[in-house]
């Protein structure tokens, strides 16, 4: 008899939630994970950074105080205060996801899993981190011994992703970090070159800037967030300039070298610079989590990238065997990872369930914040929608105004003949909040005139998607109408 119905290999946002569904549906699970449960979401990504940020965002609150009529003086940073923080909430959460995987009876097993055949694994220690001390762990220690084998009639693959690295000269040196290796930082560095404008180069450079660096970003594309609509990717680029961030755009970073005890980045392109920096953070993609996981052996393949290809129920090409979350390259975001993973429980508990990827909404959390679900305007043209878009400024807004946070707008893609909502793209404050009703109106397929006819609440930020409904049909009632041509 397998020693377990489940083995979920890696406790990320995908791992421990797959194996908490499955225990719930009568398996008797085993999760293996080399590190504190939660993964890089949790321990390196998500819930840490969203932490700096906040402090960040305090700062900036604290500084514009006397706007508000509240006088501070000595403001400074203690960022060894910040890093303190942040461990603790990491410390809280993980000590709560592993109370939950106790309280729903999942056994975890310590150490980095090894395929020895599709449904068996071998369990040895983990290797210390490449990237700094108690960073971390991604692979095994060669020399560790094995500390257990498992058998299980299903096995699930959530072992998620890493930074990739940046293919130029220089990429090596000491002083060039990932974002894991941002987290090893004790002190703000005096000038930083953030290599990449997507979602982590760009939290990053926004966190840094508000503590003091002088902060440099360093985009291949023609504009920040490439991924979003492009007004939105241009509107960031503005904020980010206004708060003294250098953003060079169309540019790609060819070489990393020595200057002294600094470093000194070279990009081409039409703002071809030599940037001298004290540290250099990379955020140019991640790789799929697969190393010294023994596919092999299990027989699982993989696509030219290193992803595991999946189907709508999340199995792999071997039978028992599933895969969840960043490793199988299919949109890389905790949420989807989670998701997924209630799945993939749901159909190795015998349900007939399939997953729908068709409304993923993603943020961003730079100043200001960064939201989107569904397709860009450029999208929807180029997949044949005849289209309107309906757009309303946050300036225009009342509890906006009141926060006094009224930079952004939120622009609604829509169909031009049923009017209904093709996707929802937002720069602003709480962004990562409101596109919640912007997902509901995609999945729900609701039009703009439903939007515009819900009651929103007031003095809410929430009232900015009915405000852009009404806009989009032509009502516009807080900003003014449109001109006649």
């Amino acid at each position: 008899m397998p020693d377990f119905d489940l083995l979920v290999i890696g406790g990320g946002p995908g791992g421990y939630v797959a194996a908490i569904r499955a225990a719930q549906r009568g398996l008797r699970v085993g999760l293996v994970e080399k590190e504190r449960p939660g993964g890089v979401c949790l321990n390196w990504g998500c819930i840490p950074t969203k932490a700096m940020l906040r402090s960040a965002e305090v700062l900036r609150t604290v500084r514009t105080a006397a706007d508000f009529g509240v006088h501070t003086e000595g403001v400074r940073v203690d960022f060894a205060a910040v890093r303190a923080r942040k461990d603790a909430i990491v410390k809280e959460l993980t000590d709560g996801v592993s109370g939950l995987l106790k309280a729903n009876g999942v056994t975890v097993v310590e150490g980095h899993a090894r395929f020895t055949g599709p449904t068996t694994v071998e369990v040895s220690e983990a290797g210390p981190s490449p990237v700094f001390p108690g960073g971390p762990r991604y692979a095994a220690d060669p020399a560790a011994t094995v500390i257990r084998t498992i058998s299980a009639t299903d096995v699930l693959i959530a072992t998620g992703s890493v930074p990739a690295q940046l293919p130029v000269p220089g990429a090596d040196l000491p002083g060039v970090i990932t974002s894991d290796g941002a987290f090893g930082l004790t002190a703000v560095p005096d000038r930083l070159v953030v290599i990449g404008g997507s979602a982590v180069g760009a939290e990053w450079a926004g966190l840094f800037a508000a503590f003091g660096s002088e902060v440099t970003v360093v985009e291949m594309q023609d504009r920040l967030v490439p991924a979003e609509d492009e007004e939105v990717g241009v509107a960031l680029g503005r904020a980010f300039g206004k708060c003294g961030i250098t953003v060079l755009t169309g540019s790609a970073v060819t070489a990393i070298t020595a200057a002294g005890s600094a470093l000194r980045v070279s990009s081409d392109g039409p703002q071809a610079r030599e940037l001298d920096a004290d540290v250099v953070l990379t955020g140019v993609g991640r790789r799929p989590n697969t190393t010294g996981l023994g596919l092999d052996a299990a027989g699982v393949t993989t696509d030219a990238r290193g992803f595991i290809p999946v189907d709508d129920q999340l199995r792999t090409n071997v039978e028992h065997v599933f895969a969840i979350g960043d490793v199988t390259g299919k949109a890389l975001l905790a949420h989807v990872a989670s998701h997924q993973g209630l799945t993939a429980a749901d159909v190795i508990a015998g349900r007939d369930t399939r997953i729908d990827q068709t409304v993923i909404p993603a943020a961003t959390f730079t100043h200001p914040e960064v939201a989107g679900v569904g397709l860009t305007e450029s999208a929807a043209r180029a997949a044949g929608h005849d289209i309107v878009t309906a757009k309303f400024p946050f300036s225009a807004l009342g509890r906006a105004r009141t926060f006094g946070e009224t930079e952004g707008f939120v622009k609604i893609v829509a169909g031009a003949r049923h009017n209904e909502v093709l996707g929802v793209h937002i720069i602003g404050p709480s962004a990562s909040d409101l596109i919640a009703e912007g997902a509901l109106a995609i999945s729900l397929e609701a039009t703009l005139d439903e939007l515009a006819e819900t009651i929103h609440a007031h003095p809410t930020l929430g009232e900015i998607g009915m405000e852009a409904a009404l806009s989009g049909l032509g009502l516009p009632v807080h900003i003014a109408p449109a001109r006649k041509r």
